[in-house]
């Protein structure tokens, strides 16, 4: 498990159990489960990582898997029919990352009504209690700490703050998550002055470019860019230099994580900051959870944080983080 320890994980397995009140011997015997996994798209590195994972880890708990995928991290359509799919298959438990955190909720209640247990990872749904457990990054969190990084690098250079917003889509509550927390970390709400544009990209970097290229078009001063993922980062970072503004000018801060962004713009320094999720946790331990609830024959509840990491090569004074040596060694996808 990349970021944690072999001891960590462990204690994360025996804390698991007890939750759910399950002994090791239910374990041993091996009944055959079918669990699905229901991921958003496999443009992003990010989701073809928690399917390897899931497959991987799978295998080594004698589990048959189902995967679907989407077109693109707004594809509810999709996602309603895997559901379907996978509980007329036999899926007795089903591990999905939603598109919508509202509209698959009658999909999601008619699974669990048929006694599939439904865990949702990386996005929550609303209300939470919608699905049996829920397995992702603090995405709060991850925002913040990127907000954070970019109020003490602007006061350390000391520009006046231009903000520009690059987010998800309207109704997906991770990428909600993420632009609430970037504002609480730089100190700023809702409708501050600073805040000179904001623009949906739908994670997608073809959009994240299209979208900062028209937002310099209005406001070629932008100097601090906040992007909901590494793909609308990327795609930012194309249209910033295309309008060759001066990057040493510039922040721009990110979550993910991935190889791509960590070796060819974090390193380099293009991205400042980016948040590090380890989308792994979230794919092994939802499957380990699934198949150990399901030879038991118990419910499943609670919620399991699979952490976040700040990774720069340009620490901020009091913002705690790991430099790109450990984000090269602990990132995802190619």
């Amino acid at each position: 498990m990349m970021g944690i320890t072999s001891n960590a994980r462990r204690l994360a397995g025996w804390l698991l159990l007890a939750g759910l009140g399950i002994t090791l011997g239910a374990c041993s015997e091996k009944l055959d489960v079918t669990i699905g996994l229901i991921t958003k798209q496999e443009v992003n590195p990010y989701w073809v990582t928690m399917r390897e994972v899931a497959e991987a880890t799978a295998k080594d708990n004698d589990v048959t898997l189902l995967t679907a995928t989407g077109t693109s991290d707004v594809d509810v359509g999709s996602q309603q029919r895997a559901l379907e799919e996978m509980v007329a298959k036999g899926a007795k438990g089903i591990l999905i990352a939603p598109t919508s955190s509202t509209e698959l909720l009658p999909a999601i209640e008619a699974a669990r009504e048929q006694g599939v247990l439904v865990i949702a990872v990386d996005t929550p749904v609303d209300p939470l209690d919608a699905v049996d457990a829920f397995f992702a990054t603090d995405n709060e969190a991850a925002g913040r700490l990127i907000g954070q990084y970019a109020l003490v690098k602007a006061t350390e250079m000391g520009i006046e703050p231009k903000v520009a917003m690059l987010d998800l889509a309207p109704g997906i509550s991770s990428g909600e998550l993420r632009h609430a927390g970037f504002l609480d970390g730089f100190g700023i709400s809702e409708g501050d002055p600073a805040i000179v544009a904001m623009a949906d990209t739908a994670g997608d970097k073809k959009l994240g470019e299209a979208r900062m290229a028209e937002i310099l078009s209005e406001h070629a001063d932008v100097n601090i860019i906040y992007t909901v993922n590494e793909p609308a980062a990327l795609g930012a970072l194309d249209a910033l230099k295309d309008a060759r503004v001066e990057l040493n000018r510039t922040i721009l801060v990110s979550v993910d994580g991935g190889c791509r962004a960590m070796k060819n713009a974090v390193r380099p320094g293009d991205i400042d900051a980016t948040a590090m999720q380890f989308p792994e946790n979230m794919a092994r331990e939802g499957v380990r959870a699934l198949a150990t609830a399901i030879r038991a024959g118990e419910n499943l509840s609670g919620n399991l944080d699979t952490g976040v990491r700040l990774i720069t090569n340009d620490p901020a004074p009091g913002v705690k983080s790991n430099d790109v040596a450990y984000g090269v060694r602990n990132c995802w996808g190619n």
